[in-house]
């Protein structure tokens, strides 16, 4: 990967993937997850791409990515630890495969750069009508998030296990912040984070890195920037009792949510341990708890694990039928006690890692994974290549895992099940 320094704000990271057809842009506004602002970073970027000076309206947007030869186009958030990230993701046909011999990327990144730094607004504020609506549209995301209640079961259990610490606070804010949110005060939030935030532009393709970086500096001439920190995520021990916490709703199968402090940054020295260890644990078909819980032993219609490696967190997670609540519960337990004891099989062992290796090998042929990888490895602080990740992975042992899994510490149990059930609770 190249980088290009544009100011202390904004750096260009070129990733050559010269063998795709495709070239895709992502443009990413790192803000520290905040209460007070994830609100608001949740509706930006839909707002935002509803239409700028170089077109001014949704239509203008759409038939502008027509004319690219059906070029896409979009902008969204989400947070990595406590990172809250407002993004823009776009695609078209690489250069080379114009057929006028025209410059794709350079006008998709045009369109890019005029929603980050050209939003439609008057006055001092963002247009009422479009704000309503996207509000809405917000509050909608955030109801969708609650129906998925294996998601929601997770990201409750998230919030116990962080209650008072900024990962708490939710990716898609809160229906109460959305209503809060006025045309000015949204117009004069935006004002004051663009240009003091950290901002990168990743190009993953066949490009020229160099002409993209010159389009990048001419949009932003004029402009004055603040040179900005990294939001840093907290990794905090866990000091209290484990908390045990149950919650009702209308629901026909129980979701279950055990929360591990796993005490491994992703600097550490055994991070790529850990990475094995959560293979064999739950993040897969070869899996411990994919293969006792729910195949043998019939506790579960599903078991798995589920990393927040930025946050220093572990998430077993089973759908369940209300009274296996205990025994899916000590089973999930007692699979990561037989890892720590370093009852792990061959099988499991080199099917873990082998999953590993080819999900970083599938990243070749994936631009969006390829970028979500490097933008990983720059917010923790690794910034390691995909070869030097399979290398390390290649070099864990067995007993590096089990040793991996004896710092995880137990810090929630959370268990979501249907009304009026007096079968167990936690």
């Amino acid at each position: 990967m190249r980088e290009i320094s544009i100011n202390d704000s904004i750096t260009l990271k070129y990733i050559p993937m010269t063998k795709l057809k495709t070239t895709t842009v992502g443009l990413y506004i790192h803000r520290p997850l905040r209460k007070e602002e994830a609100s608001m970073n949740a509706v930006l970027p839909f707002l935002l791409c509803r239409g700028c000076r170089l077109c001014p309206d949704a239509e203008a947007v759409s038939k502008y990515l027509e004319n690219l030869y059906g070029a896409w186009f979009c902008g969204t958030v989400t947070k990595r630890g406590e990172d809250h990230i407002i993004y823009f993701d776009a695609e078209t046909i690489s250069d080379k495969y114009s057929p006028d011999g025209g410059k794709p990327l350079s006008e998709l990144l045009k369109l890019m750069l005029s929603a980050a730094f050209e939003p439609n607004a008057k006055d001092g504020a963002f247009d009422e009508a479009i704000l309503e609506q996207e509000k809405a549209n917000a509050k909608n995301r955030i109801l969708a998030s609650m129906n998925d209640k294996q998601s929601y079961a997770s990201k409750r259990c998230i919030e116990e296990m962080c209650a008072g610490e900024a990962f708490a606070v939710p990716r898609l804010g809160t229906a109460e912040g959305v209503d809060a949110i006025g045309a000015k005060s949204l117009y004069s939030y935006y004002r004051s984070i663009i240009t003091s935030s950290p901002i990168d532009i990743y190009i993953c393709g066949d490009a020229d890195a160099d002409e993209a970086a010159e389009l990048v500096r001419g949009y932003i001439k004029g402009m004055e920037f603040t040179t900005p920190v990294l939001p840093q995520t907290e990794i905090l021990k866990n000091s209290s009792p484990v908390k045990n916490v149950t919650e009702e709703m209308d629901i026909t199968q129980g979701k279950l949510a055990i929360g591990f402090r796993t005490n491994i940054r992703p600097t550490d020295a055994d991070f790529p341990a850990f990475t094995v260890m959560n293979s064999i644990f739950g993040a897969g078909a070869h899996s411990k708890l994919f293969n006792n819980v729910r195949e043998k032993l019939s506790l579960a219609y599903y078991a798995m694990s589920q990393p927040e490696t930025l946050k220093g967190l572990l998430i077993a997670q089973a759908g369940i039928e209300f009274q296996n609540f205990e025994s899916a519960r000590d089973e999930t337990l007692a699979q990561l006690e037989e890892i720590k004891k370093g009852n792990i099989t061959e099988h499991e062992f080199n099917a873990s890692v082998s999953a590993i290796i080819n999900a970083l090998e599938g990243y070749y042929d994936n631009p969006r994974a390829m970028r979500e990888f490097y933008l990983g490895e720059y917010i923790s602080g690794t910034n390691r290549d995909i070869e030097t990740v399979k290398q390390q992975i290649l070099a864990v042992t067995p007993e590096d895992a089990a040793k991996a899994a004896a710092k995880l510490e137990l810090d929630t149990v959370y268990f979501l099940k249907g009304k009026g059930d007096e079968s167990h609770g936690a």
